[in-house]
């Protein structure tokens, strides 16, 4: 039976055969890419004049997705990176048509030559021993609910764990003994086990003998026996940083996120004098050059190198003439 060309219908096999059957993608990786078509076909729909069912493949060509990215920016106030991964979502799925439909392919080329966006790459947030310290002490260990904050906060600051990836840690995800680890499943449903120190062994042990509620499952679940939500894990850690701030005054100049404990562990790491490419494991990278950019925020790392570097004499050699007034002209674009 030959199958149809339509475009709801390509859309549908990419998201139920190509993602969820093929790639066995993540739950978040399937809700980006749904949310990214239905903003994409709701601008179509206003600019064709027709309902999104109604809309044909060749309707969706270049420059219509390269207006429908920059209205993204323009209008919704999408940063550069949410823009480009819109693009990534809709390059998956013209890459996915290119095998089914390759009658248009010099359509969907087009399409694929979009070029993402560069952005601003900012430095870096990560915190000090110092922050790290008063972050640690905030929680209440009196109480239940400090016990299992400070053992999700020590967790998360030394293992650097994605807060996706706390958040489904269960209680077998910790082993004990030699060689004591957290299993955790990453990005692209990659599971990797990260080592861990004796005195965050030691705070996890203490923390799995309390009985969990309602015979939870989840390693830090919240007071009805559930697993945490991303914005309850923000919402305490946003409480811990503002007793923390009290005692240390230079936390009151950072945003701190579950993100920046992230950056904290890779920082850790890098002050210890352990190899980029380790902590892309430690990490869970999936490419070095993610990794890069803690080089770039390590002041100690760039101070010892500028050590080494001979201090260079001062010496004139006269004003400076450009060879030529084309070559200026280049050279003070």
């Amino acid at each position: 039976m030959k199958r149809t060309s339509s475009l709801p219908a390509l859309i549908e096999r990419f998201f139920t055969e190509r993602l969820m059957r093929q790639q066995h993608a993540s739950v978040h990786t399937i809700a980006s890419y749904r949310d990214t078509f239905r903003l994409l076909l709701s601008f179509a729909s206003q600019r064709r004049k027709k309902s999104p069912s109604e809309l044909e493949l060749r309707e969706l060509d270049a420059l219509l997705i390269s207006e429908f990215l920059d209205d993204q920016q323009a209008q919704r106030a999408a940063s550069t990176r949410t823009r480009n991964l819109r693009l990534t979502a809709i390059r998956s799925f013209f890459r996915f048509v290119a095998f089914e439909e390759p009658a248009h392919s010099a359509h969907i080329q087009r399409v694929l030559a979009i070029p993402s966006k560069r952005g601003d790459k900012k430095i870096i947030h990560f915190l000090n021993r110092l922050e790290i310290e008063a972050l640690l002490d905030a929680p209440d260990r009196n109480t239940w609910l400090g016990r299992r904050d400070h053992a999700l906060l020590s967790l998360a600051i030394q293992t650097g764990l994605r807060l996706s990836e706390l958040t489904g840690l269960d209680r077998e995800s910790v082993a004990f003994g030699t060689g004591a680890y957290v299993r955790c499943v990453g990005k692209g449903r990659k599971e990797r086990c990260t080592p861990l120190s004796k005195p965050l062994m030691a705070t996890l042990q203490r923390w799995l003998k309390e009985p969990p509620p309602n015979n939870a499952v989840a390693l830090f679940p919240n007071v009805h026996g559930g697993r945490l939500s991303a914005d309850a894990v923000q919402y305490l850690l946003g409480k811990y940083v503002n007793v923390a701030r009290a005692r240390c005054a230079s936390l009151r100049q950072k945003r701190i996120s579950p993100h920046v404990l992230r950056h904290t562990a890779a920082m850790e790491l890098l002050q210890a004098g352990v190899d980029c490419s380790v902590i892309a494991l430690w990490l869970g990278h999936e490419s070095m050059e993610t990794t890069q950019v803690y080089l770039h925020a390590h002041m100690a790392l760039k101070e010892a190198a500028l050590a080494k570097v001979p201090a260079m004499k001062g010496r004139s050699n006269g004003r400076y003439r450009p060879p030529d007034r084309l070559l200026h002209f280049l050279q003070a674009l």
